[in-house]
């Protein structure tokens, strides 16, 4: 099998199930979102030793295929004629749950906020903050793709609570390494 299938050389390429598109859609916008925040989550693996983290990042990175893989599925055909699931999974509460009760478990080791933090605090930490902003964007323009195509409710609230655990994560990784974060503090201009 080729890479290349040329098909995509005058600015349309097919969603899963057939449908094709411009690649200026909404929903594709919204996938590729998601492909670029999965791989700023591979560059931050590549920084961090702590083999916990590292198996919760690789299984979000799994989790966003799955959410990837939905976002480049219209509604209409999640469904296939025989009446089974396209995807062979879906997110669900579980995946959302998960992420929650990781956080919990890193920010009880944490200093508490009283500040916001300046994006940084070593290099994994650094990356970690750079994913969430792109978290951020990509849970942005799955609510703008809902506007017009119908997006399951458990796709933005996971990506909702994945930009929450990245905050966490990196807070947490700057603090086993013993990078200091950084404040912003306006009363320190």
């Amino acid at each position: 099998m080729k890479i290349y299938t040329k098909t995509g050389d005058k600015g349309q390429t097919a969603l899963y199930g057939g449908t094709r598109v411009s690649k200026a859609s909404a929903r594709v916008e919204s996938y590729g979102n998601i492909d670029e925040l999965n791989s700023f989550i591979g560059i931050a693996k590549s920084h961090i030793e702590d083999a916990e983290v590292l198996k919760q990042l690789k299984k979000i990175q799994f989790d966003l295929f799955t959410v990837g893989s939905e976002a480049a599925t219209p509604v209409d055909k999640l469904m296939l004629a025989n009446g089974k699931s396209r995807l062979p999974l879906i997110i669900s509460e579980t995946e959302t749950e998960e992420l929650e009760q990781w956080m919990d478990a890193f920010d009880e080791q944490l200093e508490p906020l009283q500040y916001f933090i300046l994006p940084g605090g070593g290099k994994a930490a650094t990356f970690l903050h750079a994913a969430r902003t792109i978290c951020r964007r990509a849970e942005r323009s799955l609510v703008f793709l809902n506007e017009s195509e119908e997006v399951r409710p458990e796709l933005i609230r996971y990506l909702n609570r994945l930009s929450d655990y990245l905050f966490v994560v990196a807070r947490y990784v700057s603090k086993i390494n013993h990078e200091p974060e950084e404040y912003w503090n306006p009363n320190e201009r």
